[in-house]
């Protein structure tokens, strides 16, 4: 029987107390791929109290003048920007195949890399990373920002503590309606471009995050919708080390606020929606997020924990913080030695393996085991 890892050891529980603080220059990040996400990430750089966009690398004109205009020097290549500029960290925010030469580039030279997700594009290539990390004592992040909303914080420390025994059963929810211009991109109507790899990538960390790690994976898939080489739709059941299992239903082509993205409000580009999104079942209560409702039996008596039981439900609000700016302080953080990584490369390893199980099950019509394979390396234990 695999070993139960609840709560997943993968990173380390936040501190009760936060980390000495930083002196008072901004720490220099090189932003290397300028694109959507990375545009989105300099915005919040020019305003962090934290962290200073140093410079942009990528080929296009459109980057060049857009660094000219931000005032930041600016490079073609990834490699040529840091010799040039020597930053303390980087934010990776290239094409997916481009994340491992890349990070390997920071790595190589002491730059502490935050790699957006998915942390490469196939599993070798992100255990190459992991294992130039572990070699050269490089810290790696990968931008599964999630991880860094409050409230997740909150429900981490709740699983940890007990609150609701021991996880039974989760189901994670990714429905809505993606807009027909979001597929005038080709690769989005492409194997490897649905909403698996690029939407529910961020259920299945946030998954392994909680309660543990995924040990084999059934699934089905289908296009049906728009007819594209991709899927619009998948669904798959997931067994956790500790004998849980979870459930997760994905579409891009159906109306609906059962999202976390929708439901969480990290986002400006989404109208929050009052929902959850992820319901997690243990052997002594139940765990809704993002909204954090905490559903117990009332009582301690044995006869009072039944169907018949009555139920109380706990909400405690907790202090919004932008996930994408707490992972920004993080970034310096780690590059100063004071934290350590909360989503390490091989948290991103194994993330990815798992992600791309679903995909490998559905093709093939049958489960795909990934037993210890998926175990993380954490350096702090």
């Amino acid at each position: 029987m695999p070993r139960d890892v609840r709560p997943t050891p993968a990173t380390p529980l936040p501190a009760a107390a936060p980390s000495p603080a930083p002196g008072p220059a901004r720490l220099p990040v090189a932003l290397l791929g300028a694109g959507q996400i990375g545009r989105m990430h300099a915005a919040r750089m020019q305003r962090h109290a934290d962290v200073v966009l140093a410079g942009v690398a990528d080929p296009s004109p459109a980057a060049r003048d857009w660094a000219g205009a931000l005032g930041v020097p600016w490079a073609a290549d990834a490699g040529e920007l840091l010799d040039r500029v020597r930053p303390r960290a980087a934010l990776v925010a290239t094409p997916n195949q481009l994340h491992c030469p890349v990070a390997l580039a920071c790595i190589e030279r002491g730059i502490v890399p935050l790699v957006e997700k998915p942390i490469a594009d196939t599993v070798e290539a992100a255990a190459r990373i992991a294992a130039a990390a572990r070699t050269a004592g490089v810290p790696v992040l990968v931008g599964h920002q999630r991880r860094h909303n409050a409230m997740v914080q909150r429900a981490r420390r709740l699983i940890a503590e007990g609150a609701i025994g021991r996880p039974v059963a989760v189901s994670l929810l990714a429905a809505w309606l993606k807009p027909d211009a979001y597929f005038d991109v080709a690769w989005r109507r492409e194997k490897g471009g649905g909403p698996v790899l690029i939407n529910a990538i961020h259920d299945i960390d946030l998954l392994r995050h909680l309660v543990g790690e995924v040990v084999s994976v059934q699934a089905v898939a289908c296009s049906a919708r728009r007819g594209f080489e991709v899927e619009d739709t998948a669904a798959a059941v997931l067994r956790l080390a500790g004998d849980a299992l979870a459930t997760l239903l994905v579409t891009d082509s159906a109306v609906s606020p059962w999202n976390y993205d929708l439901a969480s409000g990290e986002s400006e580009l989404y109208a929050r929606q009052a929902v959850d999104a992820l319901f997690i079942a243990g052997s002594a209560g139940a765990l809704a997020l993002p909204q954090g409702n905490l559903w117990r039996y009332r009582g301690e008596g044995g006869a009072a924990r039944h169907w018949h039981g009555e139920l109380t439900q706990e909400c405690t609000p907790v202090h919004h913080r932008d996930p994408y700016a707490e992972q920004l302080r993080h970034l310096r953080a780690v590059a100063e030695g004071r934290e350590l990584p909360l989503c390490s490369a091989e948290d991103g390893l194994a993330t990815l393996r798992a992600t791309l199980a679903v995909l490998e099950a559905a093709a093939g019509g049958r489960p795909v085991v990934i037993g210890a394979a998926a175990e993380v390396h954490n350096p702090a234990s």
